[in-house]
């Protein structure tokens, strides 16, 4: 089974580089290298990270931290989904 885990947070105005180059490091840093990552960014400072893992729905999978309060203008946003289809 494929699943996807997204990671999505909003950056405090005008900082949205400094997020998306964090999320980008911190993506490096997974202790697992998933089987595929990738690294998008939005209007309004958003960034987006979602990594695909060759693994089961509920297994325990690492994540992305959440960024520095200083940061972002929000908790961090989560969601895992299962691949129906490729």
């Amino acid at each position: 089974m494929t699943v996807a885990l997204m990671w999505e947070a909003r950056a405090v105005e005008g900082r949205g580089d400094e997020l998306l180059a964090w999320a980008r490091a911190q993506a490096q840093l997974l202790a697992v290298a998933p089987v595929r990552r990738e690294v998008l960014r939005a209007p309004q400072d958003r960034v987006l990270v979602m990594t695909w893992w060759d693994a089961e729905f509920d297994a325990e999978l690492p994540e992305l931290p959440e960024p520095g309060a200083e940061l972002v203008t929000r908790a961090v946003h989560r969601w895992r989904f299962e691949v129906v289809s490729e």
